[in-house]
């Protein structure tokens, strides 16, 4: 036990968690902590531009390295400008803390400057949204914060803190490790889950492993490709989960889901068996219908959440627990009992489906339509990025073809906005994945839509020395809508269309350096040359503006017009 400032003690409690960087915009309500950091250069607070780039960055850091990540940001408008960031983290099961100075204690429910019940409007996007309301509490609070943010699925939390409960205060602290606050290990199968599964993967004639983010996460991704080397499975991933198994493995097909692989789905719907890894089956995975799982199909569900079990699609076996430990006991259970390959006719149909899926993108290296087709700008980032690697995916249409025409050889190196569909994600997730690895390449691709979200944080890039790459292709659209009013308004566009600058001199004006990309042959040069240039760089490559991929809703669409 020992007495320090509050402020200091929030600080000591992030560094017991590896939290080295701190995002956010300075406040008067939290200053205390900030004044810790002028002695402490151990860990550094990146102030950032607005809010949201914050609760983003940390996102990015979050899953890139898997450790907590922090933001620390004012009252009122800096908090609920977070929002939107940690609904992202909540979406991906990212452990964010985010933590907002307050009002004063006794200003609270009296319409106080600044004075919002954040508490409750974090709540949804949070494993757990709290106030501390004295300052002894903070220790207590702060390791109950962690632990549920690290705890089974993991996910953010918020921490609202008023400032004369934080500010000139002295607590008393115990700081130790995060073993003696949290359980380090996690949960285990129990032997007669993995039985009924093992007599269910026997019966499988087709068997698939459908390998989403909760492999990632539990760091079985290693075990993925055993299982699959052992037994001849071949697998596909979920959507926004590519870098879960290596892209080159002979028995991957492809990602299945919303602008995914035709010929993962094409798997999918051919299986007998599904074993599903670390995946919610979430909704532009799967659409919730049966286009790509057949009402046929039996499933066994790996999950660390029961919440998800079954929830769409019933199970045949229902598995709460690691996708590690899960995944280590079946291999065993199966070698035991003589589990036998794949046949080769189900092995054969695999590799037809990733030789057909290898010669359609081959074949878009001969786009050469002016202006660039988004699937030419793909198919040669393939050549020059190397396999290290980390890629930040925004929504949109434009960064939509790269879910199935992206290479992935390691974890936690693709990173998208997956179900919330967050426009502005990109640029400031590549920034929190930089710092998360700084000896990684890392790129952003944007629309020119989502990049102007949060353009401003190119100046934090630069000022920061984070030297992340962010490619624009710009359209001049917001390209997915558009696409919607083309394919089912008979092309009425109404909002769709925007103006822009050129991005690369915008980039030149914060301090970047900018490069502009009109042919296909510059592309690979180019992207290495601003992936080598030691600072921040945006290269802007103009799109083909009538070039779309199909609505999310097509297939449904399509269903009610027959």
């Amino acid at each position: 036990m020992s007495d320090m400032r509050a402020g200091q003690a929030v600080i000591e409690l992030l560094k017991i968690e590896q939290v080295r960087h701190v995002f956010g915009i300075v406040g008067s309500t939290f200053l205390d902590v900030l004044d810790v950091l002028y002695d402490d250069k151990s860990v550094e607070y990146i102030n950032v531009r607005h809010e949201q780039g914050a609760a983003f960055m940390a996102d990015g850091l979050a899953r890139v390295s898997g450790l907590p990540a922090a933001c620390l940001v004012t009252a009122g408008p800096g908090a609920t400008n977070l929002i939107t960031g940690i609904a992202a983290a909540y979406v991906g099961h990212s452990p964010v803390v985010a933590i907002a100075g307050g009002p004063p204690l006794g200003h609270y429910n009296k319409d106080a400057f600044q004075e919002l019940d954040l508490v409750a409007m974090l709540a949804p996007v949070t494993k757990l949204s709290i106030r501390i309301d004295s300052p002894q509490r903070i220790p207590e609070l702060f390791r109950l914060a962690l632990r549920t943010a690290m705890t089974g699925r993991k996910g953010p939390v918020f921490i609202d803190i008023p400032r004369d409960v934080l500010n000139d205060q002295t607590v008393t602290a115990e700081l130790g490790e995060p073993s003696s606050y949290r359980p380090l290990y996690a949960s285990q199968p129990s032997p007669e889950a993995i039985a009924d599964a093992v007599s269910v993967l026997r019966t499988s004639r087709r068997p698939l492993m459908l390998v989403g983010g909760g492999v990632t996460w539990a760091g079985a991704n290693d075990l993925v490709r055993q299982l699959s080397a052992d037994f001849g499975w071949p697998t596909i991933t979920a959507y926004g989960r590519n870098d879960a198994v290596p892209n080159d493995d002979p028995l991957y097909v492809g990602p299945l889901g919303r602008a995914g692989s035709p010929e993962a789905a094409t798997a999918c719907r051919r299986a007998d068996v599904l074993l599903v890894v670390g995946s919610r089956l979430g909704n532009f995975t799967t659409f919730y219908d049966d286009r790509y799982i057949q009402p046929a199909t039996r499933i066994v569900q790996i999950d660390i959440d029961s919440r998800d079990l079954g929830r769409t699609y019933p199970v045949a076996v229902a598995i709460q627990a690691d996708a590690g430990g899960t995944l280590a006991a079946l291999r065993a259970a199966l070698g035991r009992a003589g589990m036998a390959r794949t046949s080769d006719e189900w092995r054969h149909e695999i590799g037809d489906l990733r030789t057909t899926r290898h010669a359609r993108l081959v074949a878009e290296r001969n786009l050469a339509s002016s202006p660039l087709k988004p699937q030419r700008v793909y198919a040669e980032l393939r050549g020059a990025l190397p396999p290290e690697t980390i890629v930040a995916l925004d929504a949109g249409a434009a960064p939509a073809y790269g879910y199935d025409r992206l290479h992935f050889s390691r974890p936690r190196t693709f990173l998208t906005p997956l179900d919330l569909g967050t426009l502005g994600f990109a640029l400031p997730a590549a920034l929190g994945a930089k710092l998360a690895r700084p000896e990684a390449p890392v790129l952003a691709i944007h629309g020119d839509g989502g990049f102007l979200m949060n353009v401003q944080e190119l100046e934090t890039a630069v000022r920061h020395g984070i030297n992340a790459v962010t490619l624009v292709m710009n359209n001049n659209a917001w390209g997915s809508e558009k696409a919607y009013q083309k394919h089912f308004y008979n092309e009425r566009y109404v909002g769709a269309d925007l103006g822009n600058p050129r991005f690369d001199r915008l980039a030149e004006l914060f301090g970047a350096r900018g490069y502009y990309v009109e042919h296909p042959d510059q592309i690979g040069d180019v992207v290495r040359s601003a992936l080598g240039a030691g600072a921040p760089a945006v290269i802007e490559i103009p799109i083909d503006p009538n070039e779309f991929p199909a609505p999310a809703t097509s297939a449904r669409r399509r269903g009610k017009e027959a």
